[in-house]
């Protein structure tokens, strides 16, 4: 009897020494890959080149994963792959979602459809996180797009208290809390709309005090959440810049929400996804490189990384019914 053929698996990932291994959501999803004996390949994007018109890697072999080691990776000397022959290609990169990110997933994008890249690079570049939201506006609070300063002003005046950020952002990074009141008003929306992109300014809800709940979804249905509530004075609730992590469970409202989006998400091929929702409104839906498994993980004592696997492998083999080689 053959030997069954090693799913081969590609991860297209940030830099070892940028990531954190003991909450790193990318280290979670290797681990149970490698757990079920699939031959993972690590590379980051500066690693990736199309040539004679063949998507190629500069790529690393996993051996072995232990988060408990200083060196928690065991890896093969980096030599070139080719991606067309790898079952998936995860694309696991943090944003920003910048030009790099772009050009990433146009190169992706010429890989045959017998390997499935996990989310869909045509949909990760089309549905930038805090625009594709707006698909689902009667589910967020009041919210401006803009750069003109006249338009901010006067949302500010008309909710009295706002949240302003870029609309590229992330991480919790250049978010502000504007009060129609502040002297600093007129400041800080200059400060922001300087930059290049417009921003986005949005009600401020003050029920983020009791958290901003993070919710994961695969395939469009959720299969987790954690509550990350913001310390002191904080307004952000990101759990790198000090947020805490808290167990929770989907409300009436937050269920409502994944129903809402989920035949979107499919339509789109958006396999891994993870939403944002303050009191009950959806704010973000975060489509690059969703993050939080191991904090779901440890308070809810499950595993998303072993659901992640079994859905991709249960939606490739529909796939591979559906088109046949």
């Amino acid at each position: 009897m053959s030997k069954e053929k090693k799913i081969k698996v590609a991860v297209q990932m940030d830099k070892l020494n940028k990531i954190n291994k003991y909450t790193d959501s990318t280290l979670a999803l290797i681990k149970e890959a490698i757990k079920r004996k699939f031959s993972v390949f690590i590379y980051n994007v500066d690693n990736l080149y199309l040539e004679d018109n063949e998507l190629k890697a500069i790529a690393n072999k996993v051996l072995s994963i232990n988060i408990q080691k200083e060196k928690f990776l065991t890896l093969e000397p980096a030599h070139v792959i080719n991606l067309k022959c790898f079952e998936f290609v995860l694309i696991r990169q943090d944003p920003p979602f910048n030009m790099e990110y772009i050009t990433a997933t146009y190169l992706l994008e010429r890989l045959p459809t017998s390997c499935m890249i996990l989310n869909k690079p045509n949909s990760i570049r089309d549905c930038p996180e805090k625009l594709f939201v707006m698909d689902f506006f009667d589910l967020m609070p009041p919210t401006l797009i803009s750069k003109h300063k006249s338009n901010i002003i006067e949302f500010v005046k008309k909710f009295k208290k706002a949240v302003i950020k870029p609309i590229y952002g992330n991480g919790g990074t250049n978010i502000f809390y504007l009060n129609e009141k502040d002297p600093n008003l007129n400041t800080i929306i200059d400060s922001l709309i300087s930059e290049t992109e417009h921003v986005i300014v949005q009600k401020f809800i003050k029920n983020v005090k009791k958290g901003d709940k993070r919710i994961l979804l695969i395939n469009g249905s959720p299969v987790g959440a954690v509550n990350r509530v913001p310390v002191n004075n904080e307004i952000r609730a990101n759990l790198h810049i000090g947020g805490q992590a808290k167990k929770t469970n989907l409300t009436k409202r937050e269920k409502f929400i994944c129903n809402q989006i989920k035949s979107k998400l499919r339509e789109k091929g958006l396999f891994f996804t993870g939403i944002d929702v303050i009191d009950g409104y959806l704010t973000e839906i975060n489509v690059t490189s969703p993050t939080c498994i191991r904090e779901i993980d440890t308070l809810n004592k499950v595993n998303i990384s072993y659901i992640y696997w079994e859905e991709a492998l249960q939606l490739r083999n529909h796939r591979a019914n559906l088109f046949p080689s």
